[in-house]
Protein backbone atom coordinates (compact mmCIF):
# COMPACT_ATOMS: atom_id res chain seq x y z
CA UNK A 1 0.00 0.00 0.00
CA UNK A 2 0.74 3.61 -0.19
CA UNK A 3 0.06 7.33 -0.76
CA UNK A 4 -1.06 6.34 -4.15
CA UNK A 5 -3.71 4.24 -2.61
CA UNK A 6 -6.22 6.67 -1.55
CA UNK A 7 -8.70 4.33 -0.26
CA UNK A 8 -6.40 2.20 2.12
CA UNK A 9 -5.16 2.33 5.19
CA UNK A 10 -1.56 1.51 4.46
CA UNK A 11 -0.57 0.00 8.58
CA UNK A 12 -2.11 0.41 11.21
CA UNK A 13 -0.82 -0.79 14.62
CA UNK A 14 -0.72 -0.16 18.30
CA UNK A 15 2.25 1.89 20.10
CA UNK A 16 4.22 0.83 22.70
CA UNK A 17 1.81 3.48 24.82
CA UNK A 18 -1.52 1.94 24.07
CA UNK A 19 -2.18 4.36 21.00
CA UNK A 20 -3.07 3.06 17.68
CA UNK A 21 -1.71 4.35 14.86
CA UNK A 22 -2.23 4.47 11.01
CA UNK A 23 0.73 4.96 9.03
CA UNK A 24 1.16 6.50 5.69
CA UNK A 25 3.65 4.97 3.19
CA UNK A 26 4.76 7.67 0.91
CA UNK A 27 7.83 7.06 -1.68
CA UNK A 28 6.95 9.54 -3.78
CA UNK A 29 9.51 12.73 -4.92
CA UNK A 30 8.38 16.32 -4.11
CA UNK A 31 7.46 18.03 -7.46
CA UNK A 32 7.35 21.54 -8.25
CA UNK A 33 4.06 21.51 -9.40
CA UNK A 34 2.86 20.30 -5.82
CA UNK A 35 0.71 17.12 -7.62
CA UNK A 36 2.20 15.26 -4.51
CA UNK A 37 1.09 17.88 -1.60
CA UNK A 38 -2.38 17.04 -3.24
CA UNK A 39 -2.12 13.26 -3.18
CA UNK A 40 -1.10 13.14 0.18
CA UNK A 41 -3.75 15.61 1.29
CA UNK A 42 -6.54 13.44 -0.15
CA UNK A 43 -4.74 10.39 1.71
CA UNK A 44 -4.74 12.50 4.88
CA UNK A 45 -8.68 13.45 4.69
CA UNK A 46 -9.33 9.49 3.82
CA UNK A 47 -7.20 8.51 7.11
CA UNK A 48 -9.66 11.23 8.62
CA UNK A 49 -12.58 10.45 7.61
CA UNK A 50 -11.85 6.51 8.63
CA UNK A 51 -11.74 7.57 12.03
CA UNK A 52 -14.63 10.17 11.85
CA UNK A 53 -17.01 7.52 10.65
CA UNK A 54 -16.14 4.67 13.11
CA UNK A 55 -14.65 2.62 10.66
CA UNK A 56 -11.91 2.09 12.24
CA UNK A 57 -13.62 0.31 15.10
CA UNK A 58 -15.20 -1.91 13.18
CA UNK A 59 -12.30 -3.05 11.48
CA UNK A 60 -9.83 -2.75 14.33
CA UNK A 61 -12.00 -3.21 17.25
CA UNK A 62 -9.06 -3.02 19.87
CA UNK A 63 -8.70 0.88 19.10
CA UNK A 64 -12.25 2.17 21.20
CA UNK A 65 -11.25 4.07 24.13
CA UNK A 66 -7.54 4.86 22.62
CA UNK A 67 -5.44 7.25 21.20
CA UNK A 68 -5.52 7.46 17.71
CA UNK A 69 -2.58 8.89 15.55
CA UNK A 70 -1.77 9.28 12.11
CA UNK A 71 1.85 9.14 10.67
CA UNK A 72 3.75 9.78 7.70
CA UNK A 73 6.71 8.00 6.80
CA UNK A 74 8.41 9.70 3.67
CA UNK A 75 11.26 8.52 1.69
CA UNK A 76 12.19 11.81 0.69
CA UNK A 77 12.63 14.82 2.42
CA UNK A 78 9.84 17.53 2.10
CA UNK A 79 10.71 20.97 0.05
CA UNK A 80 9.30 24.25 1.74
CA UNK A 81 5.75 24.14 0.59
CA UNK A 82 5.18 20.36 1.61
CA UNK A 83 6.73 21.16 5.00
CA UNK A 84 4.29 24.57 5.26
CA UNK A 85 1.61 21.60 4.18
CA UNK A 86 2.61 19.31 7.06
CA UNK A 87 2.77 21.70 9.64
CA UNK A 88 -0.75 23.15 9.11
CA UNK A 89 -1.86 19.98 8.75
CA UNK A 90 -0.86 18.75 12.34
CA UNK A 91 -2.22 21.91 13.44
CA UNK A 92 -5.57 21.11 12.58
CA UNK A 93 -5.64 16.98 13.16
CA UNK A 94 -4.33 18.36 16.82
CA UNK A 95 -7.79 20.55 16.71
CA UNK A 96 -9.51 16.84 15.94
CA UNK A 97 -7.59 14.87 19.09
CA UNK A 98 -5.76 13.14 16.72
CA UNK A 99 -1.57 13.03 16.84
CA UNK A 100 0.32 13.48 13.56
CA UNK A 101 3.50 13.51 13.27
CA UNK A 102 6.25 12.24 9.89
CA UNK A 103 9.51 11.39 9.44
CA UNK A 104 12.05 10.76 6.12
CA UNK A 105 13.44 7.70 6.01
CA UNK A 106 17.97 7.65 5.52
Amino acid sequence: MSVEQIDKIDFISTSPNGSVKLTISDHLIWDEENEHVLLLQDKINSYLNFVDSGQIFEEYPNSKNKNIAIGLIMKFEPNEYALNFLQKCKSIIKELNIEFNWKTLK
